[in-house]
């Protein structure tokens, strides 16, 4: 209860500074006129932010373009003096960032000096990682860096169930990361990063959900969140869409899968939660994956002249056209619950 609770404040302090907290009220503002109006009306900069420290991945997970290595944009890294340039630039709004979008991020050895920075500006900051490199010097540096947030993925409670979709994958090393960061907490007297465990529920693990429950509590995981699988290859969706249709996003509709909820002209996260590749591109969330909306480059043009420029804008005159006729909405879950 107590680690809710500081974790709560932890992210309300975060948007509490007054310049972010005006900034909040102008995007939720901006964000309801265009809703009523079905105008876009973008007042404000960006309350939250993505940003990719790297595309590349250990794994080969079937269902993502990072672990099939089937991007058609470049693959790399972010480097530390361009992630620090950013920061004077978002920090004065944003109040909380995500160090991830698609690859493994601690694969970029300047990961925890990159969580370091962000922390030391009073951003709230989380991460997603497979946790096959948190061993104890790793699991240190990111606790001390002030990580607030961690999400591991843990699809299986058995090395065979866990392999069948983090190919490649070590179950027994993410356990061990996942105690090495708790035991790092521990020993630096802090209740942060809140750790997660993340398990997509699929056809061939749905009948682990009480195991990975348990699991969860002997290993002394914050929490344990139950996650619908996205499928990009509809083809051979069958083989991974559970049984059980309170852990799918998808239903038959006419013989096709299709998401269960109708998908509306309006997105609240393109009004104020970007996404940055790792090379500088601002795309719209962080369902274009292959970064083929791209609406500027932050390294290249300022900050703010990306965020308020043509390309976004009419980016957003298309979606209240009309959703459907953008292809990474096709597949969006905004608006429909993802999460058990």
């Amino acid at each position: 209860m107590f680690l809710g609770w500081s974790d709560t404040w932890r992210l309300a302090r975060a948007h509490a500074k007054p310049s972010r907290f005006i900034n909040t009220f102008k995007v939720e503002i901006s964000y309801f006129i265009s809703r009523f109006t079905r105008k876009p009306v973008f007042w404000g900069m960006p309350t939250a932010i993505s940003i990719e420290p790297t595309t590349a991945c250990n794994l080969g997970c079937p269902q993502c373009p990072s672990g099939l290595k089937q991007f058609s944009r470049p693959t790399g890294k972010m480097n530390l003096q361009q992630f620090k340039a950013l920061l004077p630039r978002i920090s004065p709004t944003t109040g909380y960032m995500t160090l991830y979008f698609q690859g493994e991020p601690f694969l970029n050895k300047e990961f925890t000096e990159m969580i370091s920075a962000a922390s030391r500006r009073d951003i709230y900051t989380a991460t997603s990682s497979n946790a096959h490199f948190l061993n104890p010097e790793v699991a240190r540096q990111t606790v001390e860096a002030g990580l607030k947030r961690m999400i591991i993925s843990i699809d299986g409670v058995t090395q065979d169930s866990y392999a069948q979709y983090r190919i490649g994958g070590d179950l027994d090393k993410v356990i061990r990361g996942t105690q090495n960061i708790l035991a790092a907490r521990k020993a630096l007297g802090v209740s942060y990063p809140v750790v997660v465990w993340q398990f997509i529920v699929f056809a061939h693990n749905e009948h682990e959900i009480a195991e990975i429950r348990q699991k969860a509590k002997e290993v002394g995981v914050d929490k344990l969140q139950l996650k619908t699988a996205q499928i990009y290859d509809f083809e051979n969706a069958e083989k991974w869409l559970p049984a059980n249709p309170e852990y799918a996003r998808y239903q038959k509709k006419a013989g096709l899968l299709a998401l269960k909820a109708a998908k509306k002209n309006r997105c609240k996260r393109f009004h104020g939660n970007p996404v940055l590749t790792w090379d500088g591109n601002m795309v719209p969330c962080c369902f274009d994956k292959d970064a083929s909306h791209q609406m500027g480059n932050v390294f290249q043009s300022e900050f703010q002249d990306v965020w308020k420029g043509k390309l976004r804008h009419a980016f957003g005159q298309k979606l209240k056209r009309g959703r459907q006729h953008t292809d990474i909405c096709n597949n969006c879950t905004e608006g429909v619950r993802v999460w058990i």
